[in-house]
């Protein structure tokens, strides 16, 4: 009989391990990082051009500081800037790595606790007895297919999550890059002026010294040297501040960084500017805010009903199995004992009152957070377009107008000066108002890029701000 009871009870604890695997493997739904990464490249597919990926092994590694070294090999363009940034950047790793844990976190919450056993072994005289007990919260059991659901919308959160940072994360390289460049350029025309400045400078010294200026012709002439000379020393940290944010933004070593070469200028201007309607087509609920924010909705409402159970009462389940040995007179018997308890959470003290007006809040604010996105988005979209259209048709007007004409200005004053109908020094002044055209123009291209990246981070992901800068004014001659 013993022999019967001790196979049954093993039987008995089978059959309950076995279910309760079942019901473990039923939320075990593993999250597939790779899977992640390639929807993140899906979905922002024209930022990353399916370059993005986690480096988890040596191999890896060693393959992306290979690209890395190749980028750096030759002057480096804004698409291969990303690149680089995708290969080499730790902080894109770290991103890629943060979203992995997030995901991971919340496909955790879904999943049904371990169960809990216990042995207990008792003696009292003659007697030993020996229990067993498996416990299982069954609260966690009965709200399973809710918290699952609830895990896979917070998965979906952290999937849209990361493809915002990562349309985030190229927009900042993006524009670094054009910064960078840009900078570099007008650092150029500022050595120019100086340049010309002094030149100018020394000249009316001499004209001076002869007797052909006085006091107050030398003075203009130097103040423009002086002025040129602050304005030289600005450029070249504004260039060296500029390169090293795009060292930033690439991840770098300062290997790497001495590696780092970018060209002398800036693109040309696209042919046309984006047209309107291809902008406006981009529906509102396309973009990853939205879309992140109507997750967030959703996630709130599933768990409204699942936090309303849980903030009332707990319940927990235990099996119980207990074998009593009797050897009183020198006869061995054994008695088995089985069953269970069930033990509930008395809502006596805590009636959960503050942890529901929380939720309630919370999916108020969801609600509302969701409306505010939508409204917003379509009037983001405008602002940037226009920062947009207004960057490019101010760019190509330096490009079509401004510098052209001060180019041709330049070529007669040339020839009036070779007449001996002007002055050298009204020849400089010229040579610095041209200069200080090329100087406008530049930033009017920089502008413009900006500008566009920023257009096309508002277009999938959340709006990036861009300030329109005043044209700068051609300088006037001395």
């Amino acid at each position: 009989m013993t022999f019967m009871k001790t196979f049954n009870m093993k039987k008995y604890f089978k059959l309950t391990a076995i279910t309760a695997s079942v019901l473990v493997l039923a939320g075990c739904a593993s999250v597939n990082v790779d899977e992640a990464v390639g929807n993140a490249n899906q979905t922002t597919g024209s930022f990353t051009g399916g370059k993005l990926a986690l480096s988890q092994t040596a191999e890896q590694r060693d393959a992306k500081a290979k690209l890395a070294s190749d980028l750096l090999s030759k002057p480096l363009t804004s698409d291969d800037a990303v690149q680089l940034a995708l290969a080499n950047s730790p902080a894109v790793q770290t991103l890629l790595a943060q979203s992995w844990a997030d995901m991971s976190a919340a496909s955790q919450a879904g999943r049904i606790s371990n169960p809990i056993f216990k042995f207990e072994r008792v003696t009292f005289k003659d007697e030993l007895e020996l229990g067993r007990i498996l416990s299982f919260g069954l609260l966690d059991l009965l709200t399973l297919p809710r918290r699952q659901a609830i895990a896979q919308s917070q998965i979906a959160q952290a999937k849209v999550q990361l493809s915002t940072s990562v349309v985030e994360q190229v927009t900042q390289v993006r524009q670094a890059w054009v910064r960078a460049v840009a900078s570099g350029q007008s650092l150029q025309y500022a050595e120019q002026i100086n340049t010309a400045a002094q030149a100018s400078a020394e000249l009316a010294k001499r004209m001076q010294q002869v007797g052909n200026f006085n006091k107050l012709q030398r003075a203009r002439q130097q103040v423009f040297y002086a002025d040129s000379t602050a304005q030289l020393a600005s450029a070249q940290h504004a260039a060296v501040a500029a390169r090293e944010e795009l060292v930033r933004q690439l991840g770098l070593t300062d290997a790497q960084a001495e590696q780092l070469r970018l060209p002398e200028r800036l693109p040309d201007l696209p042919k046309d500017a984006r047209a309107p309607a291809l902008v406006s087509s981009t529906a509102t609920n396309q973009r990853l805010d939205v879309q992140l924010a109507r997750g967030q909705l959703d996630a709130a409402g599933k768990s409204q009903g699942l936090n309303l159970l849980t903030s009332l009462l707990d319940v927990e389940l235990d099996i119980i199995r207990s074998t009593t040995f009797d050897n009183g007179g020198g006869v061995g018997r054994a008695f088995a004992k089985r069953g269970y308890e069930l033990g509930i959470q008395l809502p006596i003290f805590d009636w959960g009152n503050a942890r529901r007006d929380a939720m309630n809040a919370q999916s108020i604010a969801a609600a509302n957070r969701y409306e505010s996105t939508v409204r917003s988005a379509t009037s983001q979209l405008r602002e940037s377009y226009s920062a947009y259209r207004t960057a490019y048709d101010v760019a190509r007007h330096y490009r079509d107008e401004v510098v052209p004409l001060r180019k041709t200005m330049a070529e007669e004053n040339l020839l009036r000066y070779n007449g001996m109908l002007i002055g050298v020094f009204e020849l400089l002044a010229d040579t610095r108002d041209q200069i200080a055209s090329v100087q406008a123009a530049i930033n009017a291209y920089q502008q413009f890029w900006l500008a566009d990246a920023a257009l096309s981070a508002s277009m999938t992901g959340k709006p990036t701000a861009v300030m329109m800068a005043a044209p700068a004014a051609a300088g006037g001659g001395a």
